[in-house]
């Protein structure tokens, strides 16, 4: 079944308007819930990855939309993705893709790690369902950005210099920026892999010690 599909009669349970929340979570446990963000090639799969080494539970918004590229019978190639995460934000509202997530998040633990926040309507639509969320961005410029995506060679990384500019740009109409410049927490990726994982582990430690909320 794809992730937030309508199938799912327990999922349908949890979903409700934005701006509301959900009945079914009243009764539930506070859970710590970080909104990752950053540019493609920025680092979030480090920060992801030594997330779940900590015990979080990780979901990635980028896997839901390539979920729902398979429930349409796409390719998860660049384009397709862009036009896709376009096409359920025009279709759905600008959370659409936050509320592919929300089944997961549900059934998830008591501490949640979102990699791909891409606006901040997605931020306030995880804070209306769960209560306050902690928003971290991870920063590299574009010329390391690039070519950390050459190297990734993911499907739907750009091929040369010209298609990571237009991705960038699908990116930031979405209101990627905003979300990175609102952040509460900001790593700046530009050392090596061992210095972002040290300061995203320091960084994560110290939010769970704060406690949930």
């Amino acid at each position: 079944m794809a992730v937030g599909s309508q199938e799912d009669p327990e999922a349908q349970k949890l979903i409700c308007p934005l701006g509301q929340q959900s009945p079914a979570m009243e009764n539930r446990p506070r859970r710590l819930v970080i909104c990752l963000t950053g540019m493609p090639g920025s680092g979030k799969s480090v920060v992801a990855r030594v997330a779940r080494e900590m015990g979080f539970d990780v979901i990635s918004m980028g896997d839901a939309v390539r979920a729902e590229a398979r429930r349409r019978g796409l390719e998860p190639t660049g384009p397709n993705m862009r036009s896709l995460m376009l096409e359920l934000r025009s279709e759905r509202g600008p959370a659409a893709v936050a509320e592919l997530c929300f089944p997961l998040i549900d059934k998830a633990g008591p501490e949640v790690l979102i990699e791909g926040i891409r606006s901040l309507e997605e931020v306030e639509a995880f804070n209306v369902r769960y209560g306050r969320v902690v928003l971290v961005a991870v920063h590299s410029s574009p010329k390391t950005r690039f070519e950390r995506l050459r190297a990734r060679g993911r499907p739907d990384d750009p091929r040369d210099w010209q298609e990571f500019l237009e991705r960038d740009k699908a990116e930031l109409s979405v209101g990627i920026g905003s979300a990175i410049a609102m952040a509460d927490h900001m790593i700046v990726n530009e050392g090596t892999l061992e210095e972002l994982a040290e300061e995203a582990r320091e960084l994560l430690a110290k939010l769970r010690a704060k406690g949930l909320n």
